[in-house]
């Protein structure tokens, strides 16, 4: 397979695989401009040259938008191949890529979000496993940070403010940042079915890597909670959201 590194000189003419090739499509600006800011910070994004879902986006820790203490670690946003993609050996290119450019760098290892069964948006723990990673810590709602050292450095851990992943406030919140394009779409649709069937919901877009950081939920792309309590890291459409709607009020 043959990659493309998209950078800011070509972001406008790539398309970046988890969204619609359209530019002035709102989910396609949303990603790139997040993108765009965090190439400064040592953001990389490797793709096929093939259309479809399948390629790696990892950053310097110390510049994630996450709250986790993992210095000198490479942090992967996102590995994600899938379709007609999936099933060639592509996850481990893209993740060999990662570790070989990660240790050319000098990092001390790697690590990504994952959980105990497959989640939506987050890496497959069978895979993880298969690959050498191992467990360094764990929050209260069952999300877990892997780690890949290459020394006896320190392993990450998540922030304090994460651990517990509990909020004191009622109805739904909803943390999120631009990170995920289809958030663009689907924030406002959740927030205009909310307003019309007079629903408690509160959206909080994490907007700045500090906010990020600091944030009461080791998903920050996308996290929901209700009442106080973790619900799901799975983007909401209006179907989803009514279904979760009538099983939290039945």
């Amino acid at each position: 397979m043959d990659y493309v590194y998209v950078t800011k000189e070509n972001i406008e003419q790539e398309h970046i695989c988890c969204a619609i090739s359209n530019n002035s499509d709102v989910q396609v600006r949303s990603k790139k401009d997040w993108l765009s800011d965090c190439f400064e910070d040592g953001l990389v994004f490797i793709k096929s040259v093939l259309r479809g879902k399948c390629f790696i986006e990892y950053i310097p820790a110390k510049n994630a938008w996450i709250p986790i203490d993992a210095k000198n670690y490479m942090y992967i946003d996102c590995l994600w191949v899938s379709g007609s993609l999936k099933g060639h050996g592509y996850s481990s290119e893209l993740l060999n890529m990662c570790i070989e450019d990660s240790q050319k760098k000098g990092m001390d290892g790697i690590c990504i979000l994952s959980s105990k069964k497959k989640t939506p948006y987050l890496a497959d723990p069978k895979f993880l496993t298969h690959k050498g990673f191992r467990v360094c810590d764990e929050a209260g709602n069952g999300i877990q940070l892997w780690y890949l050292n290459f020394n006896d450095s320190k392993v990450p851990q998540f922030k304090s403010c994460a651990k517990e992943c509990h909020i004191e406030e009622s109805g739904f919140v909803l943390y999120y940042t631009s990170q995920c394009p289809f958030n663009a779409k689907y924030v406002p649709v959740i927030e205009t079915v909310s307003k019309d069937l007079n629903i408690k919901f509160k959206s909080v877009h994490l907007d700045t890597k500090e906010t990020a950081q600091n944030a009461s939920t080791p998903i920050t792309t996308y996290a929901l909670f209700f009442n106080g309590e973790y619900v799901t890291n799975d983007v909401m459409n209006e179907k989803k959201f009514l279904k979760l709607v009538g099983n939290l009020y039945e």
